[in-house]
């Protein structure tokens, strides 16, 4: 198989965050793991579109990228323990079990949300490392500007080695400290997947689909924990409705989607889930957040869904989670319950601090188009498009503003 430029791309980004976490555990340092992964892509650009992506891609990429990696340190002849370790050949067999994680990259994540950095930079720092996720990518995750994001993970890097922190293997006592930090990081890779940010492809599935496995092996660790429960349960449920997320090149909303594409044993898996949560009764973000999707994919058609369940739902979010994105979110379901009307969700929505933000505009047209205000509507419209680069989601609302007499 030839393999052009934006074929090895495509395959360094599914192998990125396996190569990393392979790298950080074989030689205990993020940069040089980084450096010498970015090596490899080099490498692979350079020789791949002539001899074809090789039979085993991410072999070839953690093998080149071992090399890279025992040459910088040969280099720089600097911690001789560690030189030796990387002078050891690489042993291909199974690991031995090491503490309760047997996953390599679960076990990478919980190593690195270590509680010593700060909840937002142990999120970002392992999104960056293990996610695979551009800086550009995390820091509109987060809604700050890149440059604030990219210094928040060198201050993480360099804290870790200023304060030696070790990449030991979690133990059991660790995971609950940790958790928090592993869930937010599962969400938001799963996030970038379902509605990639890039101008790439609209939806990346081999994120997704990793999230998934991960919470899938997160679940069969911590079976008691209603929140892993949850942030199962509210992928499943979303990764179910992905067939009908895109049509023709173009972003599809829920109201939209023709139901009868779902995954239909996603979504039983996905209620079976969200009903364990409430029989558990200790109600927590994701959990909450899947009851609104298990009300959406319950209801046969997007009119028949229970808008005022879903209002409810997200009264009881905000309070757990404050955040403006939650209250956007009730804002717009407020609106489209027709509790209090289009006038009443704009001048809510209106205060928020998320200007930034493309899915703010978005959801400011809309309103401003249910009041008639259509000029102001396609200014919105228009704005919202600037802010995103997702190919499907700029022709869903260029149609949108179109739309607009």
């Amino acid at each position: 198989m030839q393999g052009g430029t934006a074929a090895v791309e495509r395959v360094f980004r599914e192998e990125y965050g396996r190569l990393i976490a392979s790298l950080v555990r074989r030689f205990g340092d993020i940069d040089i793991a980084e450096e010498a992964a970015g090596e490899a892509l080099v490498a692979a650009l350079e020789k791949w579109p002539e001899s074809g992506v090789p039979p085993n891609p991410g072999g070839w990429l953690t093998t080149t990228a071992g090399n890279r990696a025992i040459d910088r340190i040969r280099r720089e002849k600097q911690r001789d323990a560690k030189h030796q370790a990387a002078l050891m050949h690489y042993d291909d067999t199974p690991h031995e079990h090491t503490g309760p994680v047997e996953d390599d990259r679960l076990r990478l994540l919980f190593t690195c949300c270590h509680p010593a950095l700060a909840p937002e930079a142990r999120i970002a720092l392992t999104l960056r490392l293990l996610g695979g996720l551009t800086v550009v990518e995390i820091a509109q995750a987060f809604l700050v500007p890149e440059t604030t994001m990219a210094q928040r993970i060198t201050r993480a890097k360099k804290k870790i080695a200023a304060a030696k922190v070790p990449y030991r293997v979690p133990e059991a006592a660790d995971l609950p400290q940790r958790l928090g930090g592993v869930l937010a990081v599962l969400f938001l890779v799963f996030n970038e997947g379902y509605l990639a940010t890039g101008a790439g492809d609209p939806v990346r599935a081999e994120l997704t689909g990793e999230a998934i496995r991960l919470t899938r092996i997160l679940r069969q660790l911590l079976p008691e924990e209603p929140e892993v429960a949850g942030l199962l349960g509210l992928l499943v449920l979303t990764e179910a409705r992905r067939a009908a997320r895109v049509r023709n090149g173009q972003l599809v909303p829920l109201g939209e989607q023709d139901r009868a594409g779902w995954d239909r044993a996603l979504i039983a898996e996905g209620h079976d889930l969200v009903r364990e949560c409430l029989a558990i009764n200790r109600p927590g973000r994701y959990q909450l957040l899947a009851a609104i999707s298990a009300v959406h994919t319950d209801a046969p058609t997007a009119t028949d869904t229970d808008w005022s369940q879903v209002v409810a739902l997200y009264d009881q979010l905000i309070r757990l989670d404050p955040s403006p994105i939650v209250a956007l979110n009730r804002a717009v379901a407020v609106a489209v319950a027709e509790l209090d009307g289009p006038a009443v969700a704009l001048a809510l929505v209106d205060r928020l601090p998320l200007t930034g933000y493309h899915a703010w505009h978005a959801a400011c047209a809309d309103l401003l188009r249910r009041l008639g205000r259509c000029a102001e509507a396609k200014d919105a419209y228009d704005a919202a498009i600037a802010a995103t680069q997702n190919s499907a989601e700029r022709a869903y609302l260029r149609r949108k503003g179109g739309e607009l007499v």
